[in-house]
């Protein structure tokens, strides 16, 4: 049964290139009725002692709309943006407002930190530059379509990948375009992108197609490209292979996983696949020393070898949830679901152990962890930060 998700329709018009969204693309082709429904919460014996540090709220959140807005951590500070408009540095440790700027723009990707700066961009096809110190902006550039990833900093550049197939490098002190690389997508692709990964002097990105790159970072040079996994079927739906979920780097191997596809460990030297191993996934990975974690397509949580791609377990009580991708705390690993709950899954077998409820709206990104402490931004604006007695 495919899970209901909204997709984008892309058209080659003579004005250029236009979208159409979907909000339940299943729809085109059966019965809501026939939708497999969420796994239901059942009773059971809280395990894990959570503390609340503090809570805030950063006005409308995502506004229900599928868009990427991630909270970052740097320098001992928070930043969160709204798909309103407000950008909003705090206190990691105490939640305190530290400065708050109304841009009044239709934010859909980020923020991003990195170079003295916080990132994000627009709907309408720009990227905003703001001062971490004081949320001044600095800069703004326009690229070619709308952001639905997390730009990225590092050694003075940019990185912005748009919904339409784009990767740009932009200065990162005045906004200038330093490079652009351009991969044609397929007609049907998932409403999201992959945010670029930046590791050295190279930059890594997925793709709709199920295709993988690295780059020069400095001047957008191909340093390698392969297919994670190749379209199959017979109709554009079924075609579908995008890299949503960013690109997962564990020493010298890069691994990524498409929707439809499979999921593959590549050197990161090489670009040479070194496993594939059949996995749906568009929320993402997480990873410890020994293992990665993956929200399949089904919301059931799979634990990978990083070695050969075996299952080492799986968990399916949490099926059909809208489960955000894993991260890991302590002897756990967390995911959100979209009723507002955080739940603890044990990484030894991936039972589950225990859950919380963070907030009343859907947790579609991932929890952040930060030396202990984790950082919760659920659609609806709420933020919450908390620990443990599980480290």
């Amino acid at each position: 049964m495919m899970r209901s998700l909204p997709i984008v329709l892309l058209a080659l018009a003579l004005s250029g290139c236009g979208s159409m969204k979907s909000m339940n693309p299943v729809d085109w082709f059966a019965d809501e009725d026939n939708s497999e429904p969420p796994a239901e919460l059942v009773e059971m014996q809280e395990s894990v002692p959570t503390r609340l540090l503090w809570s805030s709220s950063i006005s409308d959140g995502s506004d229900e709309q599928r868009v990427k807005l991630v909270p970052v951590v740097e320098g001992g500070k928070v930043y969160a943006a709204s798909r309103s408009g407000e950008v909003r540095a705090l206190d990691a440790s105490t939640g305190r407002v530290l400065w708050s700027i109304e841009t009044e723009l239709e934010i859909s990707g980020g923020p991003g930190a990195g170079e003295g700066l916080v990132l994000f961009g627009t709907s309408n096809g720009e990227v905003v530059a703001l001062d971490q110190a004081g949320g001044t902006e600095k800069w703004r550039a326009r690229v070619s379509s709308e952001v639905l990833s997390v730009p990225k900093a590092g050694r003075g550049v940019v990185v912005v990948h748009t919904i339409d197939g784009k990767l740009f490098g932009l200065d990162a002190t005045s906004g200038d375009q330093k490079w652009i690389y351009d991969r044609s997508i397929p007609v049907l692709t998932l409403h999201g992108s992959s945010s670029p990964v930046i590791t050295g002097g190279r930059v890594i990105c997925g793709f709709a197609s199920g295709k993988l790159v690295m780059l020069n970072l400095q001047n957008g040079d191909l340093l390698w490209e392969l297919t994670v996994s190749a379209p199959s079927g017979r109709s554009e739906l079924e075609r579908m292979v995008d890299i949503d979920g960013d690109p997962l780097i564990i020493g010298d191997v890069v691994y990524a996983v498409t929707y439809q596809g499979e999921m593959a460990a590549v050197s990161l030297d090489t670009g040479i696949v070194l496993w594939r191993r059949k996995l749906s996934s568009y929320a993402g990975m997480g990873a410890d020393y020994s293992q990665i974690y993956v929200s399949d397509a089904t919301d059931h949580v799979v634990s990978v070898d990083p070695g050969n791609g075996s299952a080492i377990w799986k968990n399916k009580k949490l099926q059909y949830r809208k489960l955000t991708a894993p991260v890991v705390l302590g002897s756990h690993i967390l995911v959100g679901d979209f009723e507002g709950y955080l739940h603890f899954l044990s990484r030894e077998d991936g039972r589950l152990e225990g859950r919380m409820r963070v907030a009343k709206s859907a947790i579609s990104t991932p929890p952040l962890v930060i030396d202990g402490t984790v950082y919760v931004y659920a659609d609806g604006g709420e933020m919450a930060a908390l620990t443990t007695s599980d480290l």
